[in-house]
């Protein structure tokens, strides 16, 4: 038998583990972290790009990094306490505002020239003039101002103005002289009418000057030192302030910190809607005074231009006294109460009729107590020709009531 038949030859193949141990690692590795990363990459770059595919998406990456640069120059930041956000007010829409007020208001501002005559004690028939605005109320040339302007006479030991000798107006964009004449003025408001013959104007758009509120939107328009057709920007400062003008006259007021100078007044104030809130009738002025412009609230003003229209004149009731204002101390040292004494009554006079006398103290009206001229007129103004007006009187002492019929005023 031959042994060589019953043996096989082996063959031995050595086998490198180490190399089988490194393609293990090398497949772990692009398991566990390439293939995650890769894909990682592509999807984050599926994303971005469908981000930016989206407009308002892409808005808000985009404004994220832009929001320090643009929020200081051109918008408000909020702050977000709880959320750490910021969020951007755009100041476009101002000035979209200030610029559609304008175009929308100019045309219905003229600017007014006043000549006036002086008689000094060192001149005879001298003239001067003066600058003012107006508003445009109807477009057949009527125009609503301030009275001084208009009606600025007055006299001491050296001079004396006259009315007006000559009034003319120039409307928006156009330099041709109007001659206006005066229709009606009111001392008593600060309002007058005036007139141009011509139509077609453009009339301002009155507003609602009782709901106005503290904070809004204010445009002043006017000529203010013969810049004609200039306007200034700003707020409500407040409604219904109590301001008394150099002649000791008090109204009741809107105040703004829109610029008004000289050549202002007669001006309009108007809001965001391009609507005539107000008329420009003053401003406070002097070592720290900065703006603090006044404005007759529109609404106090329509009652008395119609009747400067219709009748030259605005026609009031009155009671027909001459009154003093009596306060704690001087009431006290005259034996007296606190309230209005009447100094004077006029012949014929309301207060004549309904039996006031001279002496008695006038210590309510309607109901309400008084203490000034002022506000006994303000009573009285809310009442109409021939309306009864209750007042409450101290006579020697005794408190009595008089019901007094308001006649007009001559």
């Amino acid at each position: 038998m031959d042994d060589n038949s019953n043996n096989k030859s082996t063959e031995y193949k050595i086998v490198d583990f180490s190399e089988n141990e490194n393609k293990k690692k090398k497949g772990n590795f692009a398991r566990s972290i390439l293939l995650p990363f890769c894909s990682g990459i592509l999807g984050t770059t599926l994303v971005i790009g469908t981000c930016f595919g989206v407009p308002e998406i892409k808005d808000k990456i985009i404004g994220i990094n832009n929001s320090s640069v643009t929020a200081s120059s051109s918008s408000t930041e909020k702050s977000n306490t709880t959320s750490g956000t910021l969020t951007q007010v755009s100041l476009s829409n101002y000035n979209e505002t200030a610029i559609n007020v304008a175009d929308k208001v100019r045309p219905s501002i003229v600017g007014i020239q006043v000549e006036y005559s002086i008689n000094s004690v060192f001149s005879k028939g001298g003239t001067s003039t003066a600058e003012g605005s107006g508003i445009i109320i109807s477009e057949d040339g009527y125009i609503l101002t301030n009275n001084h302007i208009v009606n600025s006479t007055s006299n001491n030991s050296f001079y004396e103005v006259a009315e007006a000798s000559k009034v003319i107006v120039y409307l928006y964009e156009d330099e041709t002289p109007y001659e206006a004449k005066i229709v009606g003025t009111d001392e008593q408001t600060d309002l007058a009418v005036i007139k141009i013959e011509k139509t077609g104007l453009t009339a301002a758009e009155l507003g609602d000057s009782d709901s106005v509120k503290v904070g809004e939107f204010s445009m002043a328009i006017g000529n203010p030192l013969g810049m004609q057709s200039s306007v200034t920007c700003g707020v409500i400062s407040a409604v219904n302030r109590e301001v008394t003008d150099s002649d000791g006259k008090s109204y009741t007021l809107i105040q703004t910190d829109a610029a008004i100078n000289a050549g202002n007044s007669g001006g309009a104030l108007v809001n965001a809607e391009g609507k005539v809130i107000g008329i420009n009738t003053l401003k406070l002025s002097g070592t720290g005074v900065e703006g603090m412009g006044f404005a007759i609230p529109i609404n106090s003003t329509i009652d008395i231009y119609e009747q400067l229209i219709q009748y030259n004149k605005v026609k009031r009731p009155y009671i027909g006294i001459t009154g003093l204002e009596l306060d704690e101390k001087t009431a006290e040292f005259n034996n007296l109460v606190v309230g209005v004494y009447v100094k004077e009554i006029e012949d014929f006079s309301s207060a004549e009729r309904a039996g006031l006398k001279v002496g008695d103290v006038i210590i309510k009206a309607d109901g309400t107590k008084i203490t000034t001229m002022d506000e006994l007129n303000k009573i009285k103004n809310s009442h109409k020709i021939g309306d009864e007006m209750k007042l409450k009187v101290n006579r020697n002492g005794q408190e009595i009531e008089i019901t007094i019929t308001l006649a007009e005023q001559p």
